[in-house]
């Protein structure tokens, strides 16, 4: 009986050395991690397309997430599809090209004419977090935590002196907490709260220092499963907004602006079915809605925005999963806005509005992914989760004298350790 328990208890030391290792190597690359982030985006918000699994689906993930992150980061509801406990640290790079070419002079910006790619460096975007089914509450509750890169853009030109150093930088990471219930067996309701930590610089041209700023964002989810095969999933984001004290100083002048940023309201609805293929072909697709007009500043250089994302997943072994996906985002760029981005009267007027305009400037509307995801890779336990995407090269003008050509690919990679896991594999394993 000694020796029973002695064995019990070095499992249960076993298993939490296991998960403060976990931890910790989450969070330094957390850490790691935070940089610019940028490009692969709708608007500057990355809504779940650099997700381990999700990622592969071009983001499809409100009916039937594949991973737990992407639920914290959508519909929380669908917490509950994941049982036991899981930790994941993953995270994409992305390498942007995007090129500038303005036709003519802006002298209240000081700016010349040039044409020039921006040097702006690849970006790694965080994805880590933590869920934990509870034990022993009158309702089958999930808890999750994450730390994600939610939002990022911007470019730098400051190589060409004719563009007077105009450069721009914006990241949005978000801490997560998150719960959700299963009211029934078919019905499940979710929340999130996002503490957004915010990072930016620029774009207005002049003197701008790197400032941040914190604030709040809600997120609420319902999930049903319908029949056997077929959930349906819905959620609603609040606009988050950011206010960078004394973040721009225009150029030729001294007195400093507060600037502020938002993310817009965000619905989404998504169905997945799992019925062909005796259960081994998940279909999904997803709708989103993102409300630019609801976001401070980016309601002046987006309009709203609606998104469409399919994503399959063939499980072709027990082991080894293959994903596809597809997304169509509407180009959000606002055509018929005047001179005023935010509190900004942009000195030089509509061409000059313009010209800050392009350094957010994501057109593409067409995007592809493809990704794996392998159970118990090299241990029990742990899988792996990997993705690769890209955005179709588009150009756009803004205006009669800017022209922006942006294109992208990005690459990413998950680690999921499972602590007592269920008997079945979880969701996207």
């Amino acid at each position: 009986m000694n020796a029973s328990k002695n064995d019990k208890g070095a499992d249960m030391a076993d298993r939490l050395r296991w998960r403060l290792v976990a931890v910790v190597l989450g969070l330094a690359w957390a850490a790691v991690a935070a940089g610019e982030a940028r490009a692969q985006t709708y608007g500057i918000d990355f809504r779940n397309t650099m997700m381990p699994a999700s990622g592969g689906m071009a983001g499809t993930s409100v009916a039937a997430p594949q991973d737990f992150l992407s639920a914290i980061n959508g519909n929380a509801a669908a917490l509950t599809q994941f049982e036991g406990t899981h930790f994941t640290i993953g995270g994409a790079f992305v390498e942007p090209t995007v090129r500038l070419t303005q036709e003519r002079a802006l002298p209240l910006a000081g700016v010349a004419p040039f044409s020039q790619k921006s040097s702006t460096p690849g970006a790694v975007i965080p994805a880590v977090g933590v869920s934990q089914q509870v034990d022993g509450l009158p309702l089958p509750t999930t808890v999750g935590l994450g730390l994600i890169g939610a939002a990022g853009g911007g470019a730098s030109y400051a190589q060409d002196p004719a563009s007077n150093g105009t450069s721009s930088y914006l990241l949005f990471l978000e801490f997560a907490p998150s719960v959700a219930v299963a009211l029934t067996d078919r019905l499940s309701i979710g929340a999130t709260m996002f503490i957004g930590d915010g990072y930016a610089s620029g774009p207005f041209v002049g003197v701008s220092s790197m400032t941040n700023a914190y604030a709040l964002r809600a997120g609420l989810g319902v999930d049903y499963l319908l029949g056997d095969a077929t959930r349906l999933g819905a959620y609603y984001l609040s606009t988050q907004a950011f206010r960078f004290p004394n973040e721009a100083i225009l150029f030729n002048e001294r007195r400093a602006y507060d600037i502020d940023m938002g993310l817009p309201q965000t619905v989404g609805l998504g169905i997945s079915n799992e019925a062909l293929m005796d259960g081994r072909l998940l279909l999904a697709a997803d709708a989103l809605f993102l409300d630019w007009n609801s976001a401070a500043l980016f309601k002046s250089l987006y309009v709203p925005q609606w998104v469409m994302q399919l994503g399959t997943q063939y499980r072709a072994t027990d082991r080894l999963a293959l994903r596809l996906g597809y997304a169509f985002a509407q180009n959000p760029i606002n055509d018929s806005f005047g001179s005023t981005i935010g509190p900004i009267q942009v000195p030089g007027g509509l061409p000059a509005a313009r010209y800050v305009q392009s350094q957010f400037a994501i057109i593409n509307e067409h995007r592809m992914t493809g990704g794996i995801g392998i159970h118990d890779f090299l241990m029990r336990g742990l899988d792996v989760d990997a993705f690769a995407g890209g955005m179709f090269p588009a150009s756009q003008a803004l205006g009669n004298f800017t022209t922006v050509n942006v294109a992208s690919y990005w690459l990413g990679v998950g680690f999921t350790w499972h602590f007592d896991p269920p008997a079945k594999p979880a969701p996207g394993v």
